[in-house]
């Protein structure tokens, strides 16, 4: 399995042996040693997946979860095509106001993962986009967050031939600098120290974030 670092911190990109024959399609895109050496740790512990069906045009984000508790996340397409976007949306971050985007196929499935903070959005390519998430926490609706995926300063590469068709609230969402104006954005420091906690039992992870928050 092979595994590229995208221009948001932390964040990479994971590209599965692809197995073809006269039956269809196999492969594995999600590898365990693969994710640890590319990721640099352990593998965090799933607290909830998710599953999503989309039709062409469908725009879904920027989402984040609050931090605390922050939420890693392992995004892959099951069916269909998708253009997927990380956002790195953390003050202070070395590529902050940066995104990265990665066409994933369930053809021939890649997977994509965003560190704790990164801001996450996806464009449907195709009628019937099924995605995939292993996330690290439950949700929660009070800690989820959503940034407006038609803000021009970022300026994501929403294809032009595409109506994007947004839910109300994506469309009504701050912009990433109403955002941080406000004291909605998940600090880069924070996050990091979240993230280094992942691998560790929850009751101890939270006592130990209680102490800085």
């Amino acid at each position: 399995m092979e595994s590229r670092k995208l221009a948001v911190t932390g964040a990479v990109a994971f590209t599965p042996r692809t197995f073809r024959d006269e039956r269809g399609v196999f492969s594995a895109p999600f590898q365990q040693p693969a994710f640890e050496a590319a990721r640099g740790g352990p593998l965090f512990a799933v607290a909830q997946s998710n599953h999503s069906v989309s039709r062409r045009g469908v725009v879904r984000g920027i989402h984040y979860t609050g931090a605390p508790p922050g939420a890693a996340k392992y995004v892959s397409c099951v069916s269909g095509r998708a253009l997927d976007i990380v956002v790195d949306i953390r003050p202070g971050s070395p590529t902050y106001g940066r995104w990265d985007a990665v066409q994933l196929d369930g053809s021939a499935p890649g997977a994509v993962y965003l560190p704790v903070g990164v801001g996450h959005a996806f464009v449907a390519l195709t009628d019937d986009t099924v995605m995939s998430y292993l996330v690290s926490a439950p949700y929660v609706p009070e800690n989820e967050y959503a940034l407006s995926p038609l803000d021009p300063a970022l300026a994501l590469p929403i294809p032009k031939d595409l109506e994007p068709l947004l839910s109300e609230r994506d469309t009504r969402a701050l912009t990433l600098e109403e955002a941080e104006r406000s004291g909605l954005l998940p600090p880069y420091e924070l996050c990091r120290e979240l993230e280094e906690r992942l691998g560790t039992p929850a009751a101890v992870r939270d006592r130990a974030v209680g102490t800085r928050v």
